[in-house]
């Protein structure tokens, strides 16, 4: 950091950091931390920008793969968002979940990184059928935000408000955020960091739409469509034991000048 401008972001993180629901891998992907580092070179041009995120990884693998690279990097500023893609494993456990994501605040942090998270919120509000993992959320989110707090670490608290499970800010297989869902997240991180021009604009619902009546017979039918389309083929890659992360790379692994556009892989 270089009067009081945050000179080199970077991004760790699953999917949602590498900017899945926003764009897509033909035309590229933009994503919050795109959004994000767009909004710190309003204030800080200076700003050179990388994404280490690859959709797919656990938490562990967060750490095992994108912490070293990231502080070699030499960030003044990062965000670390990982979780969700172990708190739909089986086996979830959040102890294990956030000492991880724990670790990548404490080496970061230690390294004089300003880190900023997020806590994740109830998907079982636009995806019923995944009920059963509400207590998860819960359970990790209060694990994020203890760590947060031991570590000085900007906390977006995006999970209390009604608006971050409106349907709108989110992408057809309702796991990923959509464009403007996306542009959400980059504003509540910027004023968690407390980036001059952020408020809290974000939390605000949206415009009402108008609504039309839904039979229960046609809410079913929905939801069965989208566990076809979605939840089934997420299912079946955990069975046999692929990632839809495989065989993918880091899409901007170097500090490049935020409007430098990143090379999908």
């Amino acid at each position: 950091m270089r009067n009081g401008q945050y000179l080199r972001y970077v991004a760790l993180g699953d999917s949602q950091t590498e900017g899945v629901g926003d764009g897509d891998d033909v035309t590229g992907l933009r994503g919050f931390a795109d959004r994000l580092a767009e909004r710190i070179a309003v204030v800080s041009p200076e700003v050179r920008y990388a994404n280490l995120a690859v959709r797919g990884r656990l938490a562990g693998q967060v750490r095992a793969e994108q912490l070293g690279p990231a502080l070699a990097l030499r960030p003044d500023v990062a965000t670390v968002i990982a979780g969700v893609n172990d708190l739909l494993r089986p086996r979830f456990d959040p102890d294990e979940t956030a000492a991880h994501v724990e670790a990548m605040f404490a080496a970061l942090t230690a390294a004089g990184t300003r880190v900023a998270t997020v806590t994740f919120p109830d998907i079982t509000r636009i995806a019923p059928i995944a009920r059963p993992v509400a207590p998860r959320i819960h359970a990790l989110n209060e694990r994020i935000r203890g760590a947060a707090a031991r570590h000085g670490v900007a906390l977006a608290e995006t999970s209390p408000h009604a608006a971050a499970t409106d349907p709108r800010l989110w992408a057809t297989d309702r796991l990923h955020a959509s464009p403007l869902g996306h542009d959400r997240i980059a504003a509540a991180l910027a004023q968690a960091l407390g980036l001059p021009g952020s408020d809290d604009s974000w939390s605000r619902a949206l415009e009402p739409i108008a609504s039309t009546a839904t039979s229960g017979v046609r809410a079913a039918a929905t939801e069965l469509r989208w566990a076809a389309g979605f939840l089934g083929p997420w299912l079946l890659r955990r069975l046999q034991g692929r990632s839809s992360g495989d065989g993918r790379a880091a899409r901007r692994p170097e500090l490049l000048p935020v409007g430098i556009p990143s090379i999908g892989t």
